[in-house]
């Protein structure tokens, strides 16, 4: 394709300003499977979320101590994120080698086998197991960001991104829904599963088959449908014996300083169609795109936990006082705007301002978000809840749109700042590392607030 001829390197400024050209049809086939491929992972998450603390207290391991079920929670959520940190970047190495359909294949099957496992497990120390194998399997996030980019061109990769807060959305509305209602079925359905001893002894098996099932099918679709968007890759096998011999030269001889320095930096690498490897990566553009996302990351991070939060907390104490019901109804509304706006305006916005414009724009927003929350406390105590404090309510929520639209510009600049197309992948595993980490955090804080109310 013609995007791949296009190479940005140190001397180059990241997505520069371009003339009209026509724009490239998005390849819609290809497209929707990676939609498909974008829903499984945080579905997964989000299925377990409204049964985790429940399960935490029937596996025993508190020992009927409440205090300390969200302390487990956290653990079992930590495991997850741990996994997924120590192996995100090697998978997405990998797929920079092998090409990114079998590491994606990889990635679903261990998502799936690891929620059957999950939803056998009767022991905190199963639950751990299958978490970990389910975070170490699972490296797609970064290889299907990459596979995106791959399909897309420069006049069409907005119009792509603007997609991707649909899944994301769709697994935040589907994964607590197949969670919450699909646990304990024997209690809850007992015409359909009263009778079923299996289901009263595993009563979240149907809850963790829903999601593992999703991935199954995305499995399928994946092997069938799915096309290979690297140009040119190397099978498996060769990939490791290339590596052991390599290995085993070292061992034998001492390379010549010149061929390790002329190979380390991404001006004198002779074939640009080759991974480069990971020191090469560290360049000036890699690492202020990598570290702009880390900074958004970990503010949005907070911002999710500090909205919720400012709705429940007492109007005297700096908050609104609003019942869960009530916080229920404003984040799904948030969450339907913030997955539908992106879809119409996005690429428009790319076409109209730049990546630049928007993406500063929107990192800058955060400022007028964090003011409003003691405005809109102000508001409520000299009006009460009424037009002046939903009309502010909204408009901060309006504005929040904008920071997470910035995430996807981000990628986008992390992406153009890949020294070479072959090693996009690699690239884009850097950002997910920061994003597990956070949403470590992020967990940990959700639900052990879930589980210790008080």
């Amino acid at each position: 394709m013609s995007h791949q001829s296009h190479q940005v390197d140190e001397e180059t400024p990241l997505l520069q300003p371009e003339e009209h050209k026509v724009k490239t049809p998005l390849l819609w086939r290809q497209f929707s499977i990676i939609l498909l491929l974008q829903l499984t992972e945080p579905v997964t998450l989000r299925a377990i979320a409204p049964f985790a603390p429940q399960l935490i207290r029937d596996v025993g391991v508190t020992h009927g101590d409440e205090s300390r079920v969200g302390y487990f929670v956290g653990i079992m959520y930590s495991v997850f994120y741990v996994a997924q940190a120590l192996t995100a970047l090697q998978w997405n190495r990998l797929s920079d080698h092998i090409g990114r359909k079998p590491v994606i294949l990889t990635g679903l099957f261990g998502l799936s086998a690891s929620m059957f496992l999950f939803g056998l497990s009767k022991t905190f120390g199963g639950l751990i197991m299958s978490r970990a194998l389910c975070g170490a399997l699972n490296g797609n996030t970064g290889v299907i960001r990459s596979m995106m980019i791959d399909i897309t061109d420069s006049t069409n990769v907005a119009q792509a991104f603007g997609f991707l807060p649909l899944p994301w959305m769709t697994a935040n509305t589907l994964g607590p829904l197949i969670g919450g209602y699909l646990s304990h079925p024997a209690d809850r359905f007992p015409r359909l599963f009263g009778q079923s001893t299996f289901l009263k002894t595993h009563p979240y098996f149907l809850a963790c088959a829903g999601p593992a099932l999703i991935a199954a099918l995305a499995w399928v679709v994946t092997y069938m449908l799915l096309q290979e968007a690297m140009p040119t890759t190397t099978s498996l096998w060769s990939l490791i014996r290339n590596r052991c011999r390599t290995i085993l030269m070292f061992a034998r001889t001492q390379p010549p300083q010149v061929d390790r320095s002329s190979s380390d930096t991404v001006q004198g690498s002779p074939d640009d169609s080759k991974p480069l490897p990971l020191s090469a990566l560290m360049t000036p553009h890699v690492l202020i795109a990598t570290l702009n996302y880390t900074t958004l990351t970990l503010f949005d991070t907070s911002l999710c936990a500090l909205i919720p939060l400012f709705y429940a907390t007492p109007v005297n104490m700096g908050g609104l006082g609003l019942d869960p019901p009530r916080i229920g109804n404003i984040l799904a509304v948030f969450g339907i705007a913030n997955g539908l706006f992106p879809v119409f305006f996005f690429a428009r916005l790319h076409d109209w301002f730049g990546t630049k414009v928007v993406y500063t724009c929107g990192v800058a927003s955060g400022v007028p978000i964090i003011i409003a929350f003691p405005i809109i406390n102000m508001l409520n105590r000299t009006y009460g809840i009424g037009a002046t404090v939903w009309l502010a309510v909204g408009l901060q929520l309006t504005i929040s749109i904008a920071v997470n639209m910035s995430y996807y510009y981000g990628a986008m600049y992390i992406a153009a700042a890949s020294p070479n197309r072959a090693s996009l992948g690699a690239t884009n595993g850097l950002a997910p590392i920061v994003v597990v980490i956070t949403g470590l955090e992020r967990e940990i804080c959700l639900f052990g607030n879930v589980a210790n109310p008080v």
